[in-house]
């Protein structure tokens, strides 16, 4: 009987800690007292220091953006891929971190790690997607800290893959609470605009097309499994695209965009292309003229915060509202979107933007799309 009821307590103590450890993102099971475990979105068990002065990030290009809110300097982001580079270049990510051009870029070329010459940057942790995880193994292997992220664990909800992208990050840092002001902002304006849009029928819904990349030789957009899709669910749109179900981007031609016959062109900066672009045809030897969207000058480039923002990132939010109000101007007459990114900015980054700031957030740079156009 003794050892019956030994075998039972112990069964007991042993699920007992499985149940803890299951409901558990952040434990610090290790005997050294200055690092601690994270789960990534992977699943790993990664222990990671507590104090982090040196972070890379691979090639999961937003990343970078979204490690802003957590510091008042970039100093500490000392490697990233060349199309983050690019980004930060011609956004304000780089103008307000300056210390942010410092990061080196040459440990990866196309999405493949130099092992020898990231070790180089001595990091205390490597962000890397979660897609790719013999890039994981082949960090862990040579003794780094790395942490999988992924993009489309969520379904490619940007607001939800924001916040848990958030939520890691807040276990691997733990220094502030701006990734919790960050969600609650993301999900206050995520409601405004579903009470905004959610009485509209099926014919009072218009019918938008992401112009994700694009060149003289190709044109892409989000099918049903993409970004797209969310971007237009959540502001009361249609996307026209939504019939093509293969995963990532897709490339489409001229004649079942006519087909199609958007309502509304919202065009990336994952290309350098501006809507004057689709009113004079410009690129290569499409001609756009017969698109209601163009006839009607309903083109829009996308805004360049601190990152692409068709890809979620810090400024999700405030793409939302802006990308609703071109689709719905009556219903969100009462938002004045230079306001609110001034507001965002201050409550996120405790930053007082100019005027020039906010200009350049909704006309961002040609050059943040060099590099996307043919689909690389």
């Amino acid at each position: 009987m003794r050892k019956i009821i030994f075998k039972s307590f112990i069964l007991g103590f042993v699920i007992c800690s499985l149940l803890f450890t299951s409901c558990t993102t952040n434990i610090d099971v290790s005997s050294n007292s200055n690092t601690h475990v994270v789960i990534d979105h992977s699943g790993n068990a990664v222990e990671v220091p507590n104090e982090i002065s040196r972070v890379v990030v691979t090639d999961i290009y937003p990343i970078v953006s979204v490690l802003s809110i957590f510091f008042d300097s970039a100093e500490k982001i000392v490697g990233m891929a060349p199309p983050s580079m690019v980004a930060a270049k011609n956004s304000l990510l780089s103008e307000l971190y300056p210390d942010l051009l410092n990061a080196k870029t040459d440990f990866i070329n196309g999405g493949n790690v130099n092992i020898e010459e990231l070790l180089k940057l001595e990091p205390d942790v490597v962000f890397y997607p979660a897609s790719s995880p013999n890039e994981g193994e082949l960090l862990k292997n040579a003794g780094i800290p790395a942490l999988a992220i992924s993009v489309n664990k969520w379904n490619y909800d940007a607001i939800e893959t924001l916040n848990n992208w958030l939520n890691l990050m807040g276990d691997v840092f733990n220094i502030n609470n701006k990734a919790e002001i960050a969600k609650k902002y993301s999900d206050k304006v995520y409601s405004d605009v579903q009470n905004r849009v959610k009485n509209l029928s099926n014919e009072e819904k218009r019918k938008a097309f992401f112009l994700f990349q694009y060149s003289d030789t190709n044109i892409m957009t989000s099918g049903k499994n993409f970004f797209g899709q969310w971007w237009a669910e959540s502001i009361g749109c249609l996307n026209v695209a939504e019939e093509l179900e293969k995963d990532n981007s897709v490339s489409v031609n001229m004649e079942q965009i006519y087909v199609w016959n958007p309502d509304l062109i919202f065009i990336t900066n994952f290309n350098n292309s501006y809507p004057e672009d689709l009113y004079n045809n410009t690129v290569g030897n499409y001609n756009w003229s017969e698109i209601d969207a163009v006839k009607n000058n309903e083109c829009y480039k996308m805004p360049l915060g601190m990152y692409r923002t068709y890809t979620p990132g810090i400024d999700t939010p405030i793409t939302l509202y802006y990308l609703a109000k071109c689709a719905y101007p009556e219903l969100f007459s009462d938002i004045n979107i230079n306001e609110e990114v001034r507001k965002y900015y201050r409550e996120v980054f405790n930053i007082n933007l100019t005027e020039t700031q906010v200009n350049k957030i909704f006309n961002p740079n040609r050059a943040a799309g060099v590099g996307f156009s043919d689909g690389k």
